[in-house]
């Protein structure tokens, strides 16, 4: 098992108002393998801990626990248009004061 992840997974299924079932659909699993994987009772492959990263819109970092301190931070911003993302550059060289 590792360390967090299944509350990680419950609370990253909740955010995206998706079922077990909804997640597992995507993953190509049963619906009892995601709630295996919430109680920690089974632990993902390689392959869904990447599917579950992707699907989340998270680093398999954030999933595996690696609490790696890095000050380059990527914000997707797909989707946006160019104006958009020079406002949010904007934004941020505002906040950094």
């Amino acid at each position: 098992m590792i360390k967090g992840l299944p509350e990680k997974l419950k609370m990253l299924r909740s955010k995206y108002n998706l079922s077990q079932r909804e997640v597992a659909d995507k993953l190509y699993v049963s619906s009892s393998i995601i709630s295996g994987y919430e109680t920690g009772e089974r632990t993902p492959s390689t392959e869904n801990i990447l599917a579950l990263a992707h699907l989340y819109h998270c680093t398999t970092d954030y999933l595996l626990g690696n609490n790696i301190q890095n000050k380059d931070i990527i914000l997707d911003t797909t989707g946006l248009s160019n104006r958009q993302i020079l406002a949010l550059q904007a934004l941020i060289e505002t906040m950094k004061g």
